[in-house]
């Protein structure tokens, strides 16, 4: 019995001595990290985490614009291979857009057309996004202003080179390491702390900016804070005017934040909405900027954020992932649990999926299997209702 006590008060002390440890270490966001992961069953971010988490309204406009309802809605059955890839990743949304019309929709798990899901990384095209209308609106100069412009800690070294632009091609040279997996990595950190201004500003450019893509969700996070800065206007809010007002949004969105009241959203993630939301910002893309008979954003922007910037890398434009498979121009919104809104403009033709879980990564590709299944399948059922 002594034996035993003496082993339980030598555990709670090493257990207190963590304790203490993360807190001396400015780890302590990771106890966040396992209530609201571990905690509840899961092993990393999921579909409706954002219940666990601070949350700002992106509210919606008193006209909604309803999506056009193709006249083969839904005649189509999905292919084996797409019931087995969805069963498999557990897809809980997907949609066929053609001519902008919705050509086919199903839900599954519990979820419908209205129901919220964490968007994840597709939030980094709607940033890019509000970037392009934070230069159409005057705010922002040009993809080309200095990042030390509105962050002086910026305007030395290397630094002093990397331009707004340079942030949302995933370019800056920031000293930003992108790994899902450690919890004392600045990635984990970024998602759990409580104050992402003061992380983001603790970060250095210790690369030549401009030169090469490499994919850092910091770049976006530091966007968001320049548009935050530039327009005096907080993410959600300026989301709401300049998108989902005059789009017509269905249903009132929520942007995760890392703290309550003065709190700064995950720009880089997290706008929690539902599959036909989140394929309008597709659609505007799609359509050089015009939504509705509206110039939403510039033709020359939209056309620019879904090509490739850099000769040597064909894998990405500014706050978009591309690919040419099929021999077709796609270029796509996309998030880590395999959500995605597909465009390929030159059949008019989208694809929404979101889900559980994505595929594995195929070898000298930039997407898991999945992304190409979605793609192939869908093909497939339009080849067959014609």
């Amino acid at each position: 019995m002594k034996i035993f006590k003496k082993i339980l008060k030598g555990l709670l002390v090493i257990i207190l001595l963590c304790v203490v440890s993360l807190y001396i270490f400015d780890y302590e966001y990771i106890f966040k990290g396992v209530r609201v992961v571990y905690m509840t069953g899961h092993t990393t971010a999921y579909l409706d985490d954002y219940s666990h988490f601070d949350n700002r309204t992106i509210k919606k406009g008193n006209a909604t614009i309803p999506w056009a309802i193709h006249p083969e809605y839904n005649n189509s059955k999905s292919t084996d291979r797409l019931n087995e890839v969805n069963d498999k990743l557990g897809t809980v949304a997907f949609m066929i857009i053609k001519n902008d019309s919705i050509w086919y929709e199903n839900y599954a798990d519990g979820f419908g057309k209205d129901s919220r899901t964490n968007s994840f990384s597709m939030a980094k095209s709607m940033v890019t996004a509000m970037l392009g209308k934070a230069i159409m609106d005057g705010y922002i100069k040009s993809l080309d202003q200095p990042l030390g412009d509105f962050f002086p800690k910026f305007s030395e070294g290397l630094a002093a080179n990397t331009t707004v632009g340079d942030l949302s091609s995933m370019s800056s040279g920031l000293n930003w390491t992108e790994s899902y997996t450690s919890p004392f990595s600045i990635t984990a950190k970024a998602y759990y702390d409580t104050d992402i201004r003061e992380v983001l500003l603790g970060l250095e450019v210790t690369e030549e900016p401009g030169k090469e893509f490499k994919y850092l969700s910091g770049n976006t996070q530091l966007l968001g804070m320049v548009i935050e800065k530039a327009t005096g206007k907080t993410l959600s809010q300026y989301l709401s005017e300049s998108f989902w007002k005059p789009m017509g949004m269905e249903n009132e969105a929520i942007w995760q934040l890392d703290s309550e009241d003065s709190g700064m959203e995950k720009a880089y993630c997290c706008v929690a909405s539902n599959a036909r939301d989140f394929a309008r910002f597709g659609m505007l893309f799609k359509n050089k900027g015009v939504f509705a008979g509206r110039q939403i954003l510039p033709a020359e922007f939209t056309e620019l954020a879904t090509k490739k910037r850099f000769e040597d890398d064909d894998m990405y434009g500014y706050g978009f992932w591309l690919s040419d498979h099929l021999d077709k121009e796609i270029f796509a919104m996309r998030g880590i649990l395999g959500q995605y809104v597909i465009c390929i403009p030159e059949d008019d033709v989208m694809i929404v999926r979101l889900g559980h879980q994505r595929g594995q990564f195929v070898n000298g590709e930039s997407f898991t299997d999945d992304f190409f299944i979605f793609i192939e399948e869908a093909y497939k059922m339009i080849e067959n209702a014609g």
